[in-house]
């Protein structure tokens, strides 16, 4: 049974930072990928990064490049989200999801944000960015 857990979100002010970590458990795949989502109240569910497990290659969407950072701790199947110079719009319920890694020719970060594509889904974690 595949299980996601994630965690560290919480209220930080403008220009804070805070770090989501998304603990996995039961997924068996030897190439995957790893992304984070998040939908604020109203809107529908973006993909925000993602990470492949064939040779780490990342992707960010344009809204948070240069300023979130996604990392993974294999020891620990933990795949991690650094935000830093957090802004009010980044408030939202933050979502890690996992499946088999797809695509080809380095397409494969359309799959993996895509939320329609994913297929194993934690609870989520909700961040709050105010003063």
């Amino acid at each position: 049974q595949v299980q996601l857990v994630e965690s560290g979100g919480g209220l930080v002010q403008p220009g804070g930072s805070l770090r989501l970590s998304c603990a996995a458990s039961g997924f068996t795949a030897p190439y995957y990928a790893t992304a984070w989502f998040r939908q604020a109240p109203g809107k529908e569910r973006e993909g925000v990064s993602c990470i492949s497990t064939s040779d780490g290659s990342t992707y960010y969407t344009d809204s948070v490049k240069g300023r979130f950072i996604i990392s993974r701790d294999n020891a620990k199947n933990t795949v991690y989200l650094q935000m830093n110079s957090l802004k009010p719009e980044d408030t939202a319920v933050y979502y890690c999801a996992t499946d088999v890694l797809r695509g080809s020719g380095g397409n494969w970060y359309r799959y993996a944000l895509d939320p329609y594509e994913m297929e194993f889904w934690g609870e989520g974690t909700l961040v709050t960015v105010s003063s």
